[in-house]
């Protein structure tokens, strides 16, 4: 991706400015984690415990470990 791409780039779905306070992130990765864990422990369903696993995974690292970056390619401020 060019440098004027990345400038013009649009907020994703989990970068909304709805998704900065922390505590919402907290209930939704939550919820995932109390969905993967009733498909494992009380289902015994490989499927979908491998789904909520992988959703589980993929909210943590969007949330929580890669959040502030994207957040900040997506303000709309300048690059200095």
């Amino acid at each position: 991706m060019s440098e004027d791409n990345q400038e013009n780039k649009k907020p994703g779905l989990f970068t909304m400015g709805w998704f900065k306070p922390l505590y919402r992130r907290v209930i939704v990765i939550a919820i995932i984690a109390l969905w993967c864990a009733w498909e494992w422990l009380y289902n015994h369903d490989q499927f979908w415990g491998l789904i909520t696993l992988a959703a589980l995974a993929y909210g943590v690292w969007t949330f929580f470990i890669n959040f502030e970056n994207e957040l900040n390619k997506t303000d709309g401020k300048p690059k200095s």
